[in-house]
């Protein structure tokens, strides 16, 4: 005789599903069977539930999808605090020699620590752009997959690459870059050893040349060849500052959008980061190709980059997430602030009032990330048939409680603690703690490896 299916029961809660008609309950139940979500809907769960092993009350709480992190840079956590006030370029060309230093140990401890941030507070998938691999520092990619599957959280390795150093016009030194061949070959066995393109994968890859800046033109082109040879995502940098549409222009003599558009990285499985300086044009050209965008606001603002047309793109079309981007330019490494931030940051733009909602956020932070990596029927939603990636925020206390709207609450007040995240059905946060990892043990690991990596560089 078979096992009923174990099922996690959630009731008494609010509800945002972010499905396609925005449906919500103000207090209903979701029902979680293995790793899927099997039914939600209004009041409590349907009586007569076999394998139920665990029920949830939810009074006080909203529940929502999983937040979806669309751009990231683990190793940077490392490097916090540090070049404070400086726009990206020369950011940049500060940080990129001590960043050449990094090491197998202190990518996983990096990675370690943004993840657990991230999971802490609400997202159950991430991704991380990671473009820095100096000779002999061992399995880079493999160490941040390792922290990732001992997190438990759902994961995008977006396998960057440079080589373009300062001998070539670029903006990295020329030993913290790749050969064209040698990036291509260790992309592609990133893929091969560790892509799943399973409906219920917790592991994908990416192609992901860092940014027009820092790689050839060559690599930009046959990247987006190995990309659609293997049927997976392509991501990169673009469009972030207007230092780079001059670069652009100076170099290729055209913009970053057409320079994209004549390497073959426009399309349905690109997604680029940032895109704060795009024309009508440009955002034309996104929507027509339905090319994805991560927006950074945080980011943004802290490298004084600008305000992204994010109004603009959603009403032309263009799919658009949010990232957290690296911790050395959003030291928080959190994703659900940036619900608050693109909100309030989009606001100082054009459109002013009426530039984003709420509800609009919040579908960014889910729904939209879900877009942007190419996952949209598998999560970014609370629909039956979907995996459970569910986050419970707890919106009773002081904090929150005077706010009548649940999703009000989250987006415009204080950062909600999380009372339950749930990843492929599995717990990874339980009151605010994460329960597949030791904050305490990775908060050490991480000061240590940055007080390493600073002595390292000549910084200590």
């Amino acid at each position: 005789m078979t096992a009923p299916t174990e099922r996690i029961v959630i009731e008494n809660c609010s509800i945002a599903t972010v499905d396609a008609n925005d449906t919500e309950y103000a207090t209903g139940h979701v029902v979680v069977a293995g790793n899927r979500i099997e039914s939600v809907g209004a009041g409590p769960a349907p009586a007569g539930l076999e394998g139920v092993v665990r029920r949830v009350d939810g009074t006080g709480h909203l529940l929502t999808p999983g937040l979806i992190n669309t751009h990231h840079h683990f190793y940077q956590w490392i490097t916090r605090g540090l070049a404070t006030d400086h726009n990206l370029f020369n950011w940049l060309v500060i940080l990129y020699p001590t960043w050449a230093r990094i090491d197998e140990q202190m990518t996983y401890a990096a990675a370690q620590g943004s993840l657990g941030m991230m999971a802490r507070g609400g997202v159950t998938t991430a991704m991380d752009h990671h473009y820095v691999f100096p000779q002999g520092t061992g399995d880079l990619s493999g160490s941040i997959i390792r922290a990732a599957a001992e997190m438990g959280v759902r994961f995008t390795l977006a396998r960057g690459s440079m080589d373009r150093g300062t001998s070539d016009g670029g903006l990295p030194p020329d030993f913290a870059v790749e050969t064209l061949e040698g990036a291509l070959a260790a992309t592609e066995a990133t893929i091969d050893q560790h892509h799943d393109a399973s409906f219920d994968s917790m592991t994908q890859i990416a192609v992901a040349p860092c940014s027009p800046f820092s790689v050839s033109t060559e690599l930009m082109r046959q990247g987006a060849e190995l990309a659609r040879r293997k049927g997976v995502r392509l991501h990169t940098h673009g469009s972030e500052t207007m230092e780079e549409e001059q670069f652009c222009k100076e170099l290729f003599g055209m913009g970053p959008t057409d320079y994209f558009e004549s390497t073959g990285w426009l399309g349905e499985d690109v997604w680029m980061a940032h895109c704060v300086h795009m024309n009508d044009s440009d955002i034309a050209a996104f929507a027509r190709t339905k090319t994805g965008v991560a927006h950074c606001p945080s980011s943004n603002a802290r490298l004084a980059a600008g305000i992204a047309r994010v109004p603009d793109m959603l009403a032309a079309g263009v799919p658009v997430g949010l990232g957290v981007d690296g911790t050395a330019s959003n030291e928080s490494g959190e994703l659900h602030t940036e619900l608050r931030n693109a909100l309030l940051i989009n606001r100082l733009g054009a459109h002013r009032e009426a530039a984003l909602n709420a509800r609009q956020a919040l579908r960014l932070g889910t729904y939209g990330g879900a877009q942007v990596l190419g996952r949209s029927q598998q999560i970014g939603s609370i629909e039956p048939g979907k995996l459970a990636d569910l986050v419970l925020w707890k919106l009773d206390t002081i904090a929150h409680a005077s706010i009548a709207d649940p999703v009000t609450a989250l987006v415009f007040g204080a950062a909600a603690p999380v009372t339950l995240s749930l990843v492929n059905g599995r717990a990874v946060v339980e009151s605010g703690r994460l329960t597949t990892a030791d904050e305490d043990a990775i908060a050490r690991s991480t000061r240590a490896e940055a007080q390493r990596l600073a002595r390292i560089a000549g910084l200590a």
